[in-house]
C-alpha cells in the first residue's frame, strides 16, 4: 500500500518550512515510527516519523527546498514484504542486525553507532529482546566520552576548504532558518522600538538561604523536582506584572493591547539557537509546577522536540545570562512584548548592610523596555519589586 508523505500542518505564524536532512532513501527499508525526514521551520526543527513499517518509495521534495504546510514531499510502501521486493540491495542491510553479543540493532541505531564510530558491545540494550535501540545510543553518547578516532559528525551543508599552506583554512555555511529568523527578530526589535534598558541589583542571600534550608524536603516533596532560582523569579515577576499591567501588554498597530493573564516565555539555548518556550497562566502555578515545567523545556529543547504551539504567544520573557557567566548585559525585546528581564551571574562582592561592610552574593537585573509604552518610572518600580520579593522571599508566598 502506497502512503503520501507530507509537511506538518504548520500554524498561522509558520509560512512554510526547508527540507533539511532526508534519513531514508528510495527503496530502504523503514520501521514504523522512525525517522523520515527533518523540517526547518523559523521556530523549530520538525520531524516526520514512517506511518508503518515499510520503505521509501519516492522522494520528491529534496534537501534545501521550501515547502509548505500539507505539502505532498514523498511516498511510502506499507509492509516489509513490499520493501524488499522494491529494493533488495538497498533494504536487506536496514534490517535489525545482531552484535556479538546477539543483540539486535535498528536502524536509527545504527546509524549513529556508524556515524560516531561506536563499538556496538558496548552499548546497553534496552529494548525488547535485547534490541539496540536509538536512545541507548544517544545514551551512551551522552555518558561516555567521545572515542579519540571518533569521526566528526556535522550537519554543516559545506565542509571545510583546504587551501594552500600559505593560507588559513575556511568554512561558508549557509545559516539555518532558525538562525535567519532569530537575525530578523533581533534586527526588528533595535529598529522598530524605542528600547532602553534599566539595571539595579539584588541580594541573593535569602533566596540561597531557603533554598539551602529546604532543598532536599522539597525534591522529596514534590517526585524528584529541584528548587532552583528560576521558579522564584518567575513567582515574582508574575506578581510584579499584576501590579505593572504596561509592562504586561503588547502593541498592535496603534493599539495597547492589555493581557489579563501572565504567559511568561523562558529563554532556552540550543545548538542550533535561542528558543522561547512560553510558562502559560504562571499567576496558577506553583514554584514547583515552574521548576518542573522549565527543565521539561530545557530537555526537549536540546533534543529538538519542543512544539511550535508551545512557543507561540508570550506576555513577558525572561533569560538568564547568569548561567553562562554573564556579570551584565542589555536583553533584546522579544517583540510585540514590551518588556524583558535579563538575569545574571550571582557574584560575591562587598556592600554596605545596615552600617556594616559584609560580603553578600549580589546578582545584577535588568529590564529592557519600549519607551513608547512603559514610562521609565513604571519600569523602575516594577523592577524594585522583584528585587524587593527576590531579597523577602515570604512576600513572594504572601503576594504582598
Amino acid at each position: 500500500m502506497t502512503i503520501e508523505i507530507k509537511a506538518p500542518t504548520f500554524p498561522e505564524s509558520v509560512a512554510d518550512g526547508t527540507i533539511a536532512t532526508w534519513y531514508k532513501q528510495p527503496g530502504e527499508a523503514v520501521a514504523r515510527d522512525e525517522i523520515i525526514v527533518d523540517i526547518e521551520t523559523d521556530k523549530v526543527v520538525l520531524e516526520v516519523l514512517a506511518p508503518a513499517d515499510g520503505s521509501m518509495s519516492e522522494i520528491l521534495k529534496g534537501e534545501g527546498e521550501t515547502v509548505l504546510s500539507d505539502e505532498l514531499i514523498g511516498r511510502f510502501v506499507a509492509g516489509e514484504a513490499v520493501a524488499l521486493e522494491a529494493a533488495p540491495a538497498a533494504a536487506a542491510p536496514a534490517v535489525a542486525e545482531t552484535n556479538n553479543s546477539g543483540d539486535k540493532i535498528s536502524p536509527a541505531a545504527r546509524k549513529l553507532i556508524k556515524e560516531n564510530s561506536l563499538n556496538v558491545d558496548d552499548i546497553k540494550a534496552t529494548g525488547k529482546g535485547g534490541l539496540v535501540t536509538k536512545e541507548d545510543v544517544v545514551k551512551h553518547l551522552s555518558s561516555a566520552p567521545a572515542p579519540a578516532a571518533a569521526k566528526p559528525v556535522t550537519a554543516d551543508p559545506a565542509p571545510i576548504i583546504e587551501l594552500d599552506p600559505s593560507q588559513r583554512p575556511e568554512k561558508r555555511v549557509p545559516m539555518t532558518r532558525l538562525r535567519k529568523r532569530i537575525a530578523e527578530r533581533l534586527l526588528d526589535a533595535s529598529q522598530s522600538t524605542a528600547m532602553l534598558t534599566t539595571f539595579n541589583e539584588v541580594d541573593m542571600g535569602p533566596i540561597m538561604e531557603l533554598r539551602k534550608q529546604y532543598k532536599d524536603l522539597f525534591e522529596k516533596s514534590h517526585n524528584g523536582v529541584r528548587l532552583g532560582f528560576m521558579g522564584f523569579f518567575v513567582k515574582a515577576a508574575t506578581e510584579a506584572l499584576k501590579r505593572f499591567p504596561a509592562v504586561n501588554a503588547s502593541l498592535d498597530g496603534d493599539d495597547i493591547v492589555y493581557h489579563g493573564y501572565q504567559d511568561i516565555g523562558v529563554a532556552v539555548s540550543t545548538e542550533k539557537g535561542l528558543v522561547v518556550p512560553v510558562l502559560r497562566d504562571t499567576d496558577q502555578m506553583s514554584i514547583a509546577k515552574v521548576e518542573d515545567t522549565i527543565r521539561d523545556f530545557g530537555l526537549r529543547a536540546k533534543a529538538g522536540k519542543l512544539g511550535i504551539d508551545e512557543m507561540q504567544g508570550g506576555t513577558f520573557t525572561i533569560t538568564n545570562g547568569g548561567v553562562f557567566g554573564s556579570l551584565l548585559s542589555t536583553p533584546i525585546l522579544n517583540p510585540p512584548q514590551t518588556a524583558i528581564l535579563g538575569m545574571h551571574k550571582i557574584q560575591e562582592r562587598v556592600m554596605a548592610v545596615n552600617g556594616e561592610v559584609k560580603i553578600r552574593p549580589m546578582m545584577y537585573l535588568a529590564i529592557s523596555y519600549d519607551h513608547r509604552l512603559i514610562d521609565g518610572k513604571d519600569a523602575v518600580q516594577f523592577l524594585v519589586a522583584i528585587k524587593e520579593q527576590l531579597e523577602e522571599p515570604a512576600r513572594i508566598l504572601l503576594e504582598l
